[in-house]
Parts: C-alpha cells; structure tokens; sequence
C-alpha cells in the first residue's frame, strides 16, 4: 500500500511541477512553446484550466502526504526492543529428560611430604 501511495507521490509532484511550468507568467514559462494554448482552453486560455488543475493537484498531493505520514507512523510504533522481547519469550522449551549430575572431583590425597 505505502509503495503504491510513494509512487502516486512522485507522478503528482511531477504533474505539478508541469502545470505550474504551463501557467502564463510574465515570462511565459513553458506555456510559450505551446502555440495553440488558447485554443484548446478557451477562450481566456489556459489561466482558469491550469488554476484549477493545480489546486486540485495540489490537493491530492497534500492528501497523499498526510495518508503516508499515517501509514509509516502506523507502522513505526513498535520498537526494536518489543522485537527482542518476544523472541526471547519463544525459545526453545527445556527438554523433559533430566540430565545426570556430573560426579563431583575426587578429594585429593593427603600429602604425605608435609610434614617432613
């Protein structure tokens, strides 16, 4: 899902980037290489459609941030150390057999040179 709303993030920042480009400023941006802008938009050419289509973009772009904002905190909430917690709650069972006792060392001998 965060893939999914990640790259429809980048597609409407460039969708953006492109509308703003084509909107009429006082150097004509990129809007002066389309000559037959008027034409397609109206009458009042492209000023009302690339508002539009910039605020609405924009929108879903705010939109988009806010809802992977969410999912990415969603799921950060959990810590490396609740990770640990539990793998340490799922060892391995003792097993049921008893191990022997290992015999104790054997006493050593009473040295026999110490009182000399």
């Amino acid at each position: 899902m965060t893939s999914t709303l990640m790259v429809l993030q980048i597609i409407l920042a460039v969708l953006i980037v492109i509308t703003i480009l084509l909107q009429k400023s006082e150097s004509m941006g990129l809007g002066a290489y389309s000559g037959s802008n008027e034409s397609l938009f109206g009458a009042k050419g492209p000023s009302g459609f690339l508002a539009k289509a910039t605020f609405t973009l924009g929108l879903l772009f705010v939109i988009n941030t806010l809802a992977l904002g969410y999912l990415y905190t969603k799921a950060g909430n959990r810590s490396v150390v609740d990770t640990v917690q539990e793998k340490k709650q799922r060892t391995v069972p003792t097993p049921s057999v008893p191990i022997p006792s290992v015999p104790a060392a054997p006493a050593t001998p009473a040295d026999t040179n110490a009182g000399k």
